[in-house]
This record gives structure tokens, sequence and C-alpha cells, in this order.
């Protein structure tokens, strides 16, 4: 298993609190880092600074030489198909085929209200998911490309230079939808992240993948099995309470994504792992994350709130990581 840190861009990031996690997730032997593709907080502390998406992975294509990194993910609601290529393949280049482009269909509302994008039905916005990625892929191929579809339209378009790879940028598909997400990730990605579920929903739905690829006789292994998820760490009781009272500045806010109202640590801790993050020890977090990885897990990124607290990350880099890795950091699968 693989561990990468993953970052909410729009909780308060700052460029000296990105550069210091990214530089930390280079040097320390981690994976991959991640980040979010939202204008404003989800948690609805609007006062809080959001992130530029593409200038901010620019920085880490120029700032490492090891990690890949890539967003979790974009909605195409927002993020036009051809934007999304364009970009994909100047990432690609710039950091030496190290990008993975992550999209999905759309969710937040709020924020979609707020800057003047509609969010369609859920249905409507599969439809636009499914175009999209027919459009990037057309464009990749660098050849003279039309597409006349509902919700994009391409005429006689060219995109160049193409990708590194002839196959194109790597695509992360976030979502679990079973009758229509999985079955595009099937189609087109090499990654997949379920967004938050449980071990039995995650295996559902990993079951109903493996079919989808079954009907088109595409390899179930080629795609990568992807899992985000928050963590509380400590080595000691006191160390998990100090963090949990840090970490419910950040989650608390005006909407009910994660809290409205303070906890006491204890209950605050509890609510967590029902809601499967990974909290305790570090020999306790090592069990979790093999559960995982019985279930086909490869990658997990570290949702990573306090990004002051480097302490967590070098706990993890120190005491974790070494115990659940296999394989190296490389391309996808």
């Amino acid at each position: 298993m693989r561990l990468g840190i993953m970052v909410e861009g729009q909780e308060d990031v700052t460029w000296e609190r990105w550069f210091r996690v990214v530089d930390l997730a280079e040097a320390l032997g981690f994976d991959s880092i991640w980040r979010s593709d939202h204008l404003s907080s989800v948690v609805g502390a609007s006062e809080r600074a959001s992130l530029a998406l593409w200038p901010s992975l620019t920085a880490v294509a120029l700032r490492t030489k090891r990690i890949r990194f890539g967003q979790l993910v974009s909605p195409v609601t927002f993020r036009h198909p051809v934007e999304l290529a364009q970009n994909a393949v100047a990432l690609d280049h710039l950091s030496g085929g190290r990008y993975v482009l992550g999209v999905g269909a759309g969710w937040y509302e709020r924020e979609h209200r707020a800057f003047g994008f509609r969010l369609p039905e859920v249905a409507e916005r599969l439809e636009r998911l499914e175009e999209a990625l027919k459009v990037v892929r057309l464009l990749w191929s660098g050849e003279r490309v039309s597409f006349q579809g509902k919700h994009f339209q391409l005429e006689d378009a060219v995109l160049r230079p193409r990708p590194l790879n002839p196959e194109g940028v790597p695509l992360m598909i976030g979502g679990g939808g079973e009758r229509k997400t999985l079955r595009l990730v099937a189609e087109h990605a090499s990654e997949w992240n379920p967004g938050f579920t449980d071990p039995d929903g995650f295996r559902r739905k990993d079951e109903r993948l493996r079919a989808y690829c079954a009907a088109i006789g595409r390899d179930p292994g080629s795609i990568r099995r992807t899992l985000m998820a928050g963590y509380v760490i400590g080595e000691s009781e006191a160390e998990l309470r100090r963090r949990a009272a840090r970490l419910q500045d950040y989650l608390t806010g005006e909407q009910p994504l994660y809290f409205t109202r303070r906890l006491e640590p204890e209950e605050f801790l509890a609510e967590l792992r029902r809601r499967w993050w990974f909290v305790g020890r570090p020999d306790e977090i090592v069990e979790q994350l093999r559960r995982w990885e019985s279930l086909g897990v490869d990658l997990v990124m570290m949702q990573t709130l306090d990004l002051d607290d480097t302490q967590q990350i070098e706990l993890l880099a120190e005491k974790v990581m070494p115990r659940v890795a296999r394989g190296s950091s490389g391309t996808s699968a």
C-alpha cells in the first residue's frame, strides 16, 4: 500500500502552507500529494482563503522531482473539458509524467450558486461527465477532432502537444455511483476514488466495477483503487486529544457536511471513527490501513487539514508508512 497526502485547498491554504506540505511529502517518501478543487470553504467558513488550482499544481510540478500529484477532483460543472485537457497536458510535460487528472460530476450546491454556476440534477451531471471524458480523450489525440454532444461540442479542434504517454495523461475518476460512474471508471480511468464510503460499501462498489470491466474485456487490475480519508494520529491519549481539539477548528462551520457544533474530544474522536477516519496511535492506524489494503486499496490519501502541525505528517512517515509500504512511487498502474 502507498500513502499520499491530501489537502483541502479551500480551507485557508496559503502558499506558505502549501509549499510546506509539498516539500514534506517529497522529502519524507510519500507516494503523492493531492488537493481538492473548490472555490471556497465547504464548511461555510467564508473568511478562509482558497488557493487557486492550476498555479498550485504548477508549483508542485516545478518544486518536486519524484512524487505524483493531482486534484481530487475537478467538477465538470465548472471546469470545462477543454480547460482540463490543456492544463493536464501542460502539467504532464512539466512534471515528466507525474501528474494525474482527477475529474468528477460535481456536488456542492452552495458553491455553484455562489459563483453563478448551474448544478444540474444528478442524471445530467453524469451525462456531462461522460461527454467531458470523451472530449478530453479526443483532444489528447493531437488530431483534428469534432464532437457533437448534448453539453459539449468540438469542431475541427486540434490541441497540441500530445501527452507524453500515447495513451494519455493518467485519469482518476472520483465517485461511487454504481449504475453510471463505475461504468465510466471501467471505460476511461486508470485510477478510481470512491469518495466517502465504508468497507462494505467499497467491497460492493469494487465488485460492480469488476463486472463493468468484464463486460468490456478490461483487466480490472489495470485500475488503481484509492481511498481518501481524514486522520488523527498521536503517540499518547493527550496528543490525540490535542489534535482533535485543533481539528475541530477546521471542521466546525455553518454547513452540516462536517460539524455545526463543537463536541468533547472523546465524543469527537468516536464520531470520526464512526465515519471511518483513521484514528489512534501509529499501531492502530497501521491495522486500520491494512483492513483497506485487504479490500484491494492500493493508495490512501491521508486528508491533512492542520498544515501547521507538521509533526503529524512526520509521524505518519516514520511510524506508519514503513509498515504498510510496498512497491515504489511511479506512474499509474
